[in-house]
C-alpha cells in the first residue's frame, strides 16, 4: 500500500527543525566519503597492528573461536527484517518533501519496532548458545567459552538493532560525516582497551566484555548525533502509525532479502569451514577474508553514501543526473578497488607471510579468490545502488537470493575436496556471474544508457590501467624485502602506478579539472568554515 505524498505546506513545524540549508550535492558526497575513508583508514591500521597481537596472546584456536562467534552474530542483523535499509529511503524522501510530521511518524513507528527486534535478537542468541556444541566441531571447553563469547558479543548486535532508527536519521539526512568521526574515535578507544586487557594478562572473556562495552556506549553518541542533525526529531508512542508501518514494510521486505542473501554470500564461508573442518582452519581463512573485507569496505564507501542521492534524483525524475551517477560511480568504484585489490593479489604471499607468519600461508589462495569477488562486487555496486533507489529493488533482491543459494551450495560441495579454496570459489563464481550478466546490464538500462556507452565510459577507462600495475609488480617484486613495511610500500607504489595511468590517460582533462576543483572546494570549506552543522543533498 502506498500513501499519498503530503504537500510540503502540510508541515506545521518551523523549517529550521529540518536542519541547516542544503549544500551542493557533490560536496555533500565528497565530505561523507572523505570522513568515511578516514574512519576506515584508522580501522585498517588498527586491524593491521592488533590482529597479530591478538593471535599471539590468544592462540590460533581461541582467536578462531572468537571469529566463529562473530560470524554467527553477523547473521542476527537480518532480524531487523530489512527495515533499517528501508528507513533511509523514507527519511530521505520525506526530508526532500520537508514533511516533518511524516518523518516523525515513520521514525516513531520504526523505533518501537527496532526495540522489539533487539529483544528478539538476544533471545535467539541464547538459543544458539545452548546448541553451540551441536552446530560446530568444538571441544567441551570451547563450547563453554564460545557460549559466553556469543552472549556477550550479541549485546552489540542487539543494541545496534535497537538504535537503528537513529542511524536512519543520520543516513537519510546524509550526515555520515558525524558518525564517521565518532566511529573513528570509538575504533581507537576499542583498540587501546584491547591491548591493555591482554597486556595485563586477562583472557578472551575479559577482552570481549571490555570491547563490547565500548561499542555499546558508542551507540548513545550516535543517538545524540541524530538529534543534532534533525532538531525536530520527536519519538513518541502517539506517533506510531500502522499506515506508516505498511508503507515502510512494502520496501523493507526486499531489503531483508538483499541483506539475508549478502550475509550468506559474505559470511557463510566461516560457518561452512567451522562445520566441516575446525577452528584452526577458520583462523587461517579469516586472515584472507579480513584482508578482502577490508578492501571491500575501503573501496565501496562512495556507493554507500549515494543511496539517498539516487532516491532524491529518482523522485525528481532527473535522468541526466542518474546517468552521471551511474557512469561516474562505476568508473570511480573500479578505479578505487582495482589498484588495492590487484596489488593485494599480486603481493598476497609476501603480505601474508610478513603480517602473520608462514603458518598462515594457506590463506594466500583465499585472498586471491576473494579479492576477485570484491572487484566484481564493488565495481558493480553503483548499478546495485541505482536499481535499489529507483524502483528496481525487487530485481536486486531476487538476484542476491539466487547468488546466496548458489554460493552456499558450491561451498558445501567443494570444501571436502578443495578445502579453503573451495569455499572461496563458492563465493567468487556466483557473485561474478550475477554482477556481469544481470545487475550491471539492468543498471545501465534503468538509466537509459547503451551497453557501448556504459562499457566505454564507465568500465574500460578504469580497467585497462591494470596492465601498468601488473607490469610494475612483475618487474620489481623480487627486490622487495620480506617485511611488512617493504611489502606495504611495494603495494602502495603499484597502486600509484595504476592511479597515474588512470588519471593521466584514463579520463579527460575536463574530468580531471572537475575532480580537482571539487576537492579544492571541499578542503576550502572545511578550512574556512569548519565542519558544517547540517546539510542535505
Amino acid at each position: 500500500m502506498t500513501m499519498p505524498a503530503p504537500a510540503i505546506a502540510a508541515s506545521r513545524e518551523p523549517p529550521d527543525l529540518l536542519g541547516a540549508p542544503r549544500t551542493e550535492e557533490t560536496l555533500t558526497v565528497a565530505r561523507n566519503v572523505s570522513t568515511r575513508y578516514l574512519a576506515i583508514a584508522v580501522e585498517l591500521v588498527v586491524g593491521l597492528l592488533v590482529l597479530p597481537f591478538n593471535v599471539a596472546h590468544l592462540g590460533k584456536a581461541a582467536y578462531g573461536l572468537w571469529m566463529l562467534a562473530g560470524s554467527v552474530t553477523a547473521y542476527f542483523s537480518i532480524l531487523d527484517l530489512g527495515y533499517a535499509g528501508a528507513l533511509v529511503k523514507f527519511v530521505a524522501q520525506y526530508r526532500a518533501r520537508r514533511d516533518i510530521q511524516a518523518l516523525n511518524e515513520v521514525l516513531s513507528t520504526t523505533f518501537y519496532l527496532f526495540a522489539l527486534f533487539g529483544a528478539v535478537t538476544y533471545l535467539l542468541a541464547i538459543v544458539v548458545a545452548v546448541y553451540l556444541g551441536q552446530l560446530f566441531h568444538l571441544t567441551p571447553e570451547q563450547v563453554h567459552l564460545g557460549r559466553i563469547i556469543l552472549l556477550v558479543t550479541s549485546l552489540t548486535v542487539a543494541s545496534s538493532t535497537a538504535f537503528s532508527v537513529f542511524g536512519g536519521v543520520i543516513n537519510g539526512f546524509q550526515r555520515y560525516d558525524l558518525n564517521n568521526l565518532v566511529g573513528t574515535v570509538s575504533t581507537i578507544i576499542t583498540a587501546i582497551v584491547n591491548v591493555v586487557v591482554l597486556a595485563a594478562g586477562f583472557g578472551l572473556i575479559a577482552l570481549v566484555c571490555a570491547t563490547t562495552a565500548v561499542r555499546v556506549l558508542t551507540y548513545w553518541v550516535y543517538r545524540a548525533n541524530a538529534y543534532r542533525v534533525f532538531p525536530g526529531l520527536r519519538i513518541r508512542a502517539s506517533s506510531f502509525s500502522l499506515a506508516r508501518l505498511r508503507e515502510v514494510t512494502g520496501f523493507s521486505v526486499y531489503m531483508l532479502l538483499i541483506d539475508w542473501s549478502r550475509k550468506l554470500n559474505y559470511s557463510v564461508d566461516t560457518l561452512v569451514i567451522g562445520a566441516f573442518l575446525n577452528t584452526t582452519a577458520v583462523a587461517v581463512f579469516s586472515v584472507g577474508q579480513r584482508l578482502a573485507e577490508a578492501t571491500q569496505r575501503l573501496t565501496n564507501q562512495l556507493n554507500d553514501v549515494l543511496f539517498p542521492t539516487v532516491v532524491d534524483n529518482d523522485t525528481a525524475e532527473r535522468l541526466d543526473r542518474l546517468q552521471a551517477i551511474f557512469i561516474q560511480g562505476t568508473r570511480l568504484s573500479l578505479a578505487t578497488v582495482i589498484p588495492i585489490a590487484g596489488a593485494m593479489m599480486l603481493m598476497a604471499r609476501p603480505l601474508v607471510q610478513a603480517w602473520v607468519g608462514p603458518e598462515f600461508l594457506g590463506s594466500v589462495i583465499v585472498l586471491h579468490l576473494l579479492s576477485l569477488s570484491v572487484i566484481a562486487r564493488v565495481g558493480n555496486a553503483t548499478a546495485t545502488t541505482v536499481l535499489k533507489g529507483s524502483g528496481r529493488h525487487r530485481l536486486v533482491a531476487w538476484v542476491n537470493v539466487a547468488t546466496a543459494v548458489v554460493n552456499l551450495s558450491l561451498s558445501v560441495l567443494l570444501v571436502p575436496s578443495m578445502g579453503l579454496a573451495g569455499v572461496a570459489v563458492g563465493t567468487l563464481v556466483p557473485v561474478t556471474l550475477a554482477a556481469v550478466f544481470v545487475i550491471f546490464p539492468a543498471g545501465y538500462r534503468r538509466v537509459r544508457l547503451s551497453f557501448r556507452r556504459a562499457w566505454s565510459q564507465a568500465v574500460w577507462p578504469a580497467l585497462w590501467p591494470t596492465a601498468a600495475m601488473v607490469i610494475y609488480v612483475e618487474a620489481t617484486r623480487e627486490f622487495v624485502a620480506p617485511n611488512l613495511i617493504a611489502v606495504g610500500a611495494e603495494m602502495m607504489l603499484a597502486a600509484l602506478v595504476y592511479a597515474a595511468a588512470f588519471l593521466l590517460l584514463g579520463i579527460s582533462g575536463a574530468e580531471r579539472r572537475f575532480y580537482i576543483g571539487k576537492a579544492f572546494d571541499l578542503t576550502s570549506r572545511w578550512r574556512v568554515d569548519g565542519p558544517p552543522v547540517s546539510e542535505g543533498a
